[in-house]
């Protein structure tokens, strides 16, 4: 069972990285810490303080947006056999009580580690928040008030499977769970693999511009109808949804290759700027969370936000 898939965002010297880091919890229960080696501290062992490990749990729990009520352990901290590298055993076991591991390793200050081929740089924000001031938020399909504490901005393609699966799943969040908490943009990113996502993006910006509530009315017929929509139908599928709707069918083809293809070009280029590399992907107040959202992390991060002090970077 993947208890975590995240695609993280790493700092190598000046340079942005895009890794997938991939820990599995649940492959067998013989991968749970042997109790003994995290109450004793082995031959060679590097001390560390309370403080020290705290600090790096909370570190991985944000970043990897491990939420609810999984846990992490450390083993203690050894020489890796190269001069000033130190590796450390990182233990998740979630409330199952399923545990996977995963190698990490680390300065000896606690201050840079390197895991799943990935450098990370824990003297930075663990929740990798992204600038989102430059971002158009404006004038786009949303739901939830406009003065909502929490802005999820959803990055999704109309082909996307997994866009169709989390949108359910995002309606609920915004509209039950957190509901007058959570205000969610949505912004069209079709990918280059899915040949009639961008048409579906320009035929639902186009009906906004007639009719806001349209536009939700375009997103859900082309995620329930994703299996029989393809290149040769798309245009018959935006028309029978026009009609449905009792919209303008001649204006929202006019609009297709004008308006509606500027608003899709715009959105693909504020989620370039943001590093988006697959849909869906959200930024809640800022925060990445990549792929279909696991209930508990999405929850998480919420959570997290709604605290009095936390950072909002919407």
């Amino acid at each position: 069972m993947a208890y975590l898939a995240s695609r993280m965002r790493v700092v190598l010297g000046f340079a942005l990285i895009e890794i997938v880091t991939v820990a599995l919890v649940g492959i067998a229960a013989a991968q749970s810490p042997p109790p003994e080696m995290l109450r004793a501290t082995p031959p060679g062992a590097i001390a560390t303080t309370p403080a020290q490990d705290s600090t790096l749990i909370d570190f991985l729990k944000k970043r990897f947006k491990i939420g609810g009520n999984a846990k992490i352990a450390l083993s203690p901290m050894m020489p890796a056999g190269i001069d000033d590298l130190y590796a450390r055993q990182v233990y998740i076991t979630n409330d199952k009580g399923q545990t996977g591991s995963s190698l990490l390793f680390l300065n000896k200050e606690q201050t840079r580690a390197i895991i799943a081929e990935g450098v990370l740089d824990l003297t930075k924000d663990p929740w990798d928040r992204q600038d989102m001031s430059k971002v158009h938020l404006e004038d786009h399909g949303s739901m939830g008030p406009a003065n909502a504490p929490i802005t999820i901005v959803e990055f999704a393609d109309f082909e996307c499977p997994y866009c169709a699966r989390a949108f359910g799943q995002i309606e609920t969040i915004v509209n039950t769970d957190y509901k007058g908490k959570t205000r969610l943009v949505y912004k069209n990113y079709p990918l280059n693999v899915h040949p009639w996502a961008i048409k579906a993006a320009q035929a639902a910006e186009c009906a906004r511009l007639q009719n806001p509530d349209a536009f939700w009315g375009y997103a859900r017929y082309f995620y329930d109808n994703q299996g029989s929509i393809n290149p040769g139908n798309v245009d018959d599928n935006i028309d029978k949804i026009t009609h449905k709707l009792k919209l303008d069918d001649s204006a929202i083809k006019a609009c297709m290759s004008t308006a509606g293809a500027a608003r899709v070009t715009q959105d693909r280029t504020d989620g370039e700027a943001l590093h988006v590399n697959s849909t869906p992907t959200f930024f809640v107040n800022g925060i990445p969370v990549v792929g279909l959202p696991d209930e508990k992390s999405m929850a998480y991060v919420i959570d997290s936000q709604l605290k009095p002090g936390a950072q909002a970077a919407k």
